[in-house]
């Protein structure tokens, strides 16, 4: 989807598109007890007895439009799908279409602050799915004070899922802590003996994640952090940072960084000065496409040039060897790339997706639609609680010990992840480092 906004008010792309009860992909409904019933409640902005309208407000242009319009263009397929058969019967027994309005933040924290109050006047029932801890983080109380739903946002910051703080929020990935921890646990059982550089981005995204190695590592003896260094998002080059942390013999670079052509750039200077560590990836920058390949992190013949490149996931991802093969990833890739399901102004994918941000937003997609199906009344209060009321979902894609749960205070819609390690095809799960 290539969109260009332009001035203070962000470009608004509206998609009429439809829910089947059953959905694209013949997943399983389920999950929580319905939301009470309030049929005489008056409807909230956004919604009407045909209609409900929500907004994602992400990056679609700019240095992280990559992953930015997956966010929108997964669930912009899964309810265009499902549009080809009818519309989702919410539970108070009306069937309603999903319209979307899309918001281009440029990932700018003020540009998101001003699409919020677009939407708000655009009248949207709830915003969902963007990417970015700085842009959401930008008008979280806003939104708080208006009552407007800030829903399975893409950020793993715990802010989000904490209902006293933000009883109408709810993030959708884990928790940068969860991702952190998991590799530093995998390093530390390891036993042997590691030097780790961190290069972090100086925010709750890149504390958030060091927060969680150092969690994982413990006390363990033998994990040395030997620097830890920062950078801010708009920054436009780490070689000085890399330059640094290669003179400091570490054999593991802990990789807390979320720009999409900073990670790039970073994987290209380690090579270009010969210093190849084994490297732990963020979940949403790690694709093979989208950072490792560009970063000339995989040689001719399809090999990691690194020791180890390690990233942690709950979803299979578009790039692996056996998603395309299987009925689900087929019905993934006709939908998203399917112009018809798309709107005015907004280009489909155009073949396999390098960000996994495209597979987070079709079961974000289908989160929703769980949610729809347990509104017994055209609510925002009736929504929130039905999509807190989820519990034991498996949505497509997702790996083997993870699932959707809705339903814990504190915790994102999902908050399991398996570590893995990247194999020159895609990513596979690891039980140990090395």
């Amino acid at each position: 989807m290539k969109i260009t906004v332009t001035k203070r008010r962000a470009l608004v792309l509206a998609a009429s598109v439809g829910v089947l009860a059953l959905g694209l992909a013949g997943c399983t409904r389920g999950g929580g007890t319905p939301s009470g019933d309030d049929s005489g409640a008056a409807a909230s902005p956004g919604i009407t007895d045909t209609t409900i309208t929500i907004g994602i407000d992400t990056p679609l242009t700019g240095t992280t439009a990559g992953p930015g319009n997956c966010t929108a263009d997964g669930a912009i397929a899964y309810f265009g799908g499902v549009n080809d058969a009818g519309g989702v019967k919410f539970g108070d027994g009306k069937t309603r279409k999903v319209e979307f309005k899309l918001y281009d933040d440029k990932y700018d924290p003020n540009t998101a602050s001003s699409n919020f109050q677009q939407a708000q006047s655009d009248g949207v029932f709830a915003m969902a799915l963007g990417l970015g801890t700085p842009t959401n983080n930008a008008w979280k109380q806003a939104a708080l004070d208006a009552g407007v739903p800030q829903v399975l946002i893409m950020t793993g910051d715990p802010k989000f899922d904490d209902v006293s703080e933000s009883p109408n929020a709810i993030g959708l990935v884990p928790k940068y802590q969860d991702e952190g921890e998991a590799f530093g646990k995998l390093l530390a059982a390891d036993g042997k003996q590691h030097k780790v550089a961190i290069i972090e981005q100086n925010d709750d995204y890149g504390k958030g994640y060091v927060e969680g190695f150092k969690a994982g590592i413990g006390d363990s003896k033998n994990i040395e952090i030997v620097s830890d260094l920062t950078y801010e998002p708009t920054d436009t080059s780490l070689d000085g940072q890399v330059t640094q942390s290669a003179a400091t013999g570490a054999d593991v670079l802990f990789n807390a960084v979320s720009v999409t052509p900073l990670a790039v750039g970073e994987l290209q200077k380690a090579q270009a000065i010969g210093w190849k560590p084994s490297i732990f990836a963020p979940s949403n920058t790690s694709s093979p496409g989208g950072v490792l390949t560009p970063g000339g992190a995989i040689d001719a013949s399809g090999n990691p040039v690194y020791p180890g490149i390690y990233s942690v996931s709950f979803s299979n991802v578009p790039a692996a060897p056996t998603f395309a093969s299987s009925e689900n990833g087929q019905k993934f890739l006709d939908a998203i790339k399917n112009p018809a399901y798309y709107p005015a102004g907004a280009s489909p994918q155009t073949g396999v997706p390098d960000f996994p941000h495209c597979v987070w937003s079709w079961i974000g997609g289908q989160i929703l639609d769980q949610a729809f199906q347990k509104m017994t009344s055209p609510t925002r209060d009736a929504f929130m609680e039905a999509l807190r009321s989820i519990s034991g979902y498996k949505a497509d894609f997702m790996l083997e010990g993870t699932s959707v749960d809705t339903t814990k205070d504190g915790s994102p819609a999902i908050s399991t992840v398996v570590v893995q390690k990247f194999n020159g095809k895609g990513y596979a799960t690891v039980q140990n480092f090395g």
